[in-house]
């Protein structure tokens, strides 16, 4: 009865079969459907219902190069769910869905079918990860950036260089709050210390005349806090006519003369210097610092951050590092060419490890670097006209606020106005949409909504589309796992689809722990307990790594049996960790990965290991060839 018309509800509520219809698209026999229409129906035209050749026109076109395919039609799944790649990546896009429903096994079957390299040699995906989920489902055809990388994994080391964050992004993530009397001190500093490299080291771009605080140019913050601290710090002993500087130091010293503590700027380290001294009859006087700066409260807690091994990846960005004044390894166009110009078509860098205090601001910074870059390389071959980058956003609702003043917020609102221009698209993964900025919601031209069951994140998407399209968002709350609504430019009309599932060796590491267990997959209340070693708990929690150097060590030792086969050498396998080796014939040596007992007991039963091995280990479980 909730399409009566309500003129009619009260005297026909149940004597007619009323239908609400919304037009969607329209097409003949043999044209192709199009979206919208351009002659409206009139009264007593035949409704006919839709057949399976119709659906085929209408939402397949397999001779499109520029379709991927994302999974079926719900309806009937004989027929291939497409979506445009061009409009999906330049118009942006959102994956939307409570958490357990299926959403980041529906992003990492998107990026498969994006990162085909025989369909998309140059395709070129960004992935921030901030809980480092997607490295094993995409492992052959990523980089994977961490903050402690895994040597086994081929991981490499995350650096984000201070010195090619702006004067702002700097600020917000190694002090803090400031006033502008300390800014303006800060920013004079670092003025001075570009120009002065620049001047030591010539960089092509960039001169004493176009030089502004926020050029990414090397300068070394560690010399900064020194100078700074003990310009204001210091104690000097006093000398007639001679002003105070660094050669009237008064330096604490032992009883043979030697300097205590004379500092060490890289380690963030202050030098040791006397009290005041100003005894009568005693001609030795010292005296404290004449200077008026008033960023000593700022200069401690950066001290504090130099100190602090957890902000080394950026304070002391490895071959991006100043040390003692000497200019870097590398400049930024190798930092840009590993993150958005390497061998593989995806690199991930895992956030995991960052501290959650400047997370915010660090996703900003990284996002504003890479717009950056592309913006003003928009006419080159590597900029994003000739080449698109896609930024898929995990878990944004963590970061992109309706707080107005959030550096991360306000970097991708930027990408969202301007990036289509410029071959920059974003993909925001949420699942409370709600948190996120209604203005960068609204910017995404393709909607993936999966099940959301909370009336407000619902009311949130529905404000970002047409009102013809809030009736197909009711269902939300039904959807099945693995099931989403599509809408926008990347289909011909909305659909319904069921997402195709990437094998158990190219999922993400999301997925919810097992209370009973399938026998199959480690864990689960009904398993029999086994002996305890909370050494690797405490271990694992102190290096912020959840592989302990105990166990990398038990994985290295990993003993193998030899078996009859005409490929296979031998075959290992570590229980406790879930890995299967195998030594083939031509002594090369393959790990898998999370492969349960069950796999293992089935190879080594196996009348033929080879077959085996093709049917049930590869293609499943994520692997690697360690020799």
């Amino acid at each position: 009865a909730g399409a009566v018309p309500e003129k009619l509800s009260e005297t026909e509520p149940f004597g007619r079969r009323w239908m609400t219809v919304e037009l969607m698209g329209e097409g003949c026999r043999e044209e192709e459907f199009q979206r919208g229409i351009s002659q409206y129906p009139t009264i007593g035209d035949p409704v006919h219902l839709v057949t399976e050749d119709d659906l085929s026109i209408m939402f397949s076109k397999l001779d499109a190069p520029n379709l991927v395919s994302i999974g079926s039609l719900a309806s009937t799944e004989s027929i291939p769910a497409y979506v445009e790649v061009d409009k999906l990546i330049t118009r942006h896009s959102t994956v939307i869905g409570a958490t357990g429903v299926g959403k980041s096994t529906t992003v990492a079957q998107l990026l498969i079918s994006l990162s085909d390299v025989t369909k998309y040699p140059s395709a070129r995906i960004l992935v921030l990860d901030i809980h480092g989920e997607y490295a094993s489902a995409l492992r052959d055809r990523s980089s994977v950036f961490r903050i402690n990388p895994r040597s086994k994994l081929k991981e490499k080391p995350l650096f984000i260089p201070y010195w090619a964050m702006t004067f702002d992004e700097l600020i917000s993530v190694v002090i803090g709050s400031l006033d502008d009397k300390g800014k303006g001190t800060i920013n004079e500093r670092i003025t001075a210390l570009k120009l002065e490299s620049i001047k030591k080291s010539p960089r092509d771009g960039i001169s004493p005349d176009n030089l502004t605080v926020d050029s990414p140019i090397p300068f070394s913050i560690h010399n900064m806090w020194f100078d700074l601290h003990c310009e204001m710090r210091a104690t000097h002993r006093e000398q007639k006519g001679i002003p105070q500087s660094r050669n009237t130091w008064a330096l604490e010293e032992d009883k043979k003369g030697g300097i205590i503590q004379p500092g060490d700027p890289m380690k963030g380290i202050p030098p040791v210097f006397r009290q005041i001294k100003d005894v009568a009859g005693d001609d030795e006087k010292i005296r404290l610092s004449r200077s008026t700066l008033s960023v000593g409260g700022a200069m401690d807690i950066l001290a504090s951050k130099i100190r602090d091994p957890r902000y080394d990846f950026l304070l002391k960005p490895g071959p991006w590092a100043m040390k003692n004044g000497e200019q870097p390894d590398k400049d930024l166009d190798t930092l840009i060419k590993g993150w958005v110009g390497g061998d593989k078509p995806i690199s991930i860098l895992d956030l995991s490890g960052i501290p959650s205090s400047i997370l915010t601001s660090l996703i900003g910074a990284l996002l504003r670097i890479i717009y950056d870059a592309l913006f003003w390389a928009r006419n080159l071959s590597e900029g994003g006209r000739e080449r698109p980058l896609l930024v898929v956003l995990e878990e944004a609702h963590t970061y992109l606020t309706q707080d107005i003043s959030s550096s991360s917020a306000l970097a991708v609102k930027r990408i969202a106005k301007e990036g289509r221009k410029y071959g920059i698209g974003i993909m925001i993964v949420s699942q409370r949409p709600s948190e996120i900025d209604s203005t960068i919601l609204s910017q995404c031209g393709t909607i993936f909504a999966m099940r959301l069951s909370n009336q407000r994140d619902r009311g949130h998407v529905m404000g970002t589309v047409s009102d013809s399209l809030t009736g197909l968002f009711d269902m939300l709350p039904t959807l099945r796992t693995g099931e989403l609504i599509v809408v926008g430019e990347a289909v011909n009309i909305p659909m319904r689809v069921v997402v195709d599932q990437p094998p158990l060796g190219r999922r993400p590491d999301s997925s919810d722990p097992l209370i009973f267990s399938d026998g199959k997959t480690p864990g689960g209340w009904d398993r029999k307990r086994e002996k305890d070693d909370y050494k690797k708990v405490v271990e694992a929690w102190r290096q912020q790594n959840p592989i302990s150097k105990i166990r990398q060590k038990e994985v290295k030792e990993l003993r193998r049996n030899l078996v009859d086969s005409s490929n296979i050498e031998s075959i290992g396998y570590d229980e406790e960790n879930l890995i299967l080796e195998i030594e083939f014939k031509n002594e090369s040596i393959y790990q898998y990965y999370d492969v349960p007992l069950a796999q293992y007991e089935g190879i080594m039963c196996a009348e033929s290991k080879g077959k085996y091995l093709n049917a049930y280990i590869k293609g499943s479980f994520r692997f690697q060839k360690i020799s």
